[in-house]
């Protein structure tokens, strides 16, 4: 989780995850395992730690080609940082004592749709679905509008003034289920974030229509996009849940075809393992069966091969960079985790965020819950060009 450590002696704010960076290759003195561990390339831990003694003014580590060391000034902050990490994790453990409350509100907005799950008809579980999400508001600094972009009905989000928009944003809800309408509230909390604007495709579900009926959507959702922009460094593509596994597939045929990438790629709570086999074993009985449901509806007797379809087969080595957020109790933190390792093994700048958070997709309650406001922020501030 990141966040702001007010340093008055410091030019600017220095960042606990620099400090996470800091104390991870002092423990290792050695980068590569330092990466590993916070699942990060060698080359974005050694971007944090630069940033941190720039803002301390001093060397910290002394690099060579064989060896890592503490510098006096890396030996005197370190027994220190450790310390302001604790107290911050202890703080992180309070504030989970005391939201208590927060995580009723949200087994109680979750609850009804999962009493449906095996018993329920898919158009029941849709109606819930859209239940749900029509419970949270939509900003209303947000402008909304319709159109069709690359034959896609589309809605375009924008903050205040109209502006061309530069992310591409994938729904979740199981290749089976949500909608572009039901996601303004989240994607419209984003926009008010990075002050940007968002194409969000109505792409097609199954089981009505299988793949790869919603990736051709999305694909021609981006290229809409790409005709519209001078840098396709400018755009981003992110989604949520099984969005997110559009988003990597929608990546893997952009290779394919010799399209250009988008600069970034924002991954929440991913969910890219249609076997379903990665699944962590707390996840709820609801959670299996509404998975293996909406794989066997998505794929229709596909097989589950191929850099397309499943992102541990690819090669993901010149992939965007990417940010994978996902909370500590979330069912899908596990392959959130491997995906993390997966892409920073092929060189792909890859930031796992973890928050101390059970629910699946926990942004969408950013309007009550101070973790999905932080991690919409930082995926926000992640997004923007020179950020």
């Amino acid at each position: 989780m990141r966040e702001n450590l007010p340093l008055p002696p410091a030019p600017e704010a220095i960042e606990l995850r620099h400090l996470r960076a800091f104390v991870a290759v002092a423990d290792e003195l050695n980068f590569g395992r330092a990466a590993g561990r916070l699942y990060l390339s060698q080359p974005a831990l050694s971007r944090q730690i630069r940033a941190l003694e720039r803002l301390i003014g001093y060397e910290l580590l002394r690099r060579s080609t064989h060896r890592v060391e503490l510098t006096s000034a890396g030996g005197a902050m370190l027994e220190r940082a450790r310390a302001i990490l604790a107290d911050v994790d202890s703080a992180v453990a309070a504030a989970r004592a005391a939201g208590d409350d927060m995580a009723g509100r949200i087994a109680r907005l979750m609850d009804p749709r999962h009493a449906l799950v095996g018993t329920a008809h898919r158009q029941e579980l849709r109606e819930a679905f859209e239940s749900l999400l029509a419970e949270f508001p939509v900003p209303t600094e947000i402008d909304v509008r319709p159109l069709s972009a690359g034959g896609v009905p589309s809605f375009v989000l924008t903050p205040g003034a109209e502006r061309p928009p530069t992310v591409l944003y994938l729904h979740g809800g199981g290749y089976t289920m949500g909608s572009a309408y039901g996601y303004r509230s989240l994607v419209g909390a984003f926009c008010v974030a990075a002050g940007t604007s968002v194409l969000l495709p109505e792409y097609r579900l199954a089981p009505e229509h299988p793949y790869p009926a919603a990736l051709d959507d999305v694909i021609r959702a981006y290229q809409w996009l790409l005709d519209r922009t001078e840098d396709p460094s400018t755009l981003a593509v992110a989604g949520d849940s099984s969005g997110a596994g559009l988003a990597l597939s929608l990546l893997a045929v952009l290779r394919q075809r010799g399209l250009p990438m988008p600069g970034r790629v924002l991954l929440l709570c991913p969910w890219v393992d249609l076997t379903c086999e990665l699944m962590a074993d707390t996840a709820s009985v609801p959670l299996l069966t509404l998975s293996r449901d909406s794989t066997r509806d998505y794929l229709q007797g596909h097989p589950v091969r191929g850099p397309v379809l499943n992102p541990f087969e690819a090669d993901l080595t010149g992939y965007p960079p990417m940010l994978l957020q996902v909370g500590t109790g979330d069912a899908l933190v596990h392959e959130t985790r491997l995906l993390a390792k997966r892409a920073a093994e092929h060189g792909v700048e890859a930031e796992l965020d973890l928050y101390p958070i059970d629910a699946h997709v926990f942004h969408m309650f950013w309007s009550f819950l101070p973790e999905a406001a932080q991690a919409l922020t930082r995926a926000a501030t992640f997004h923007r060009p020179g950020d």
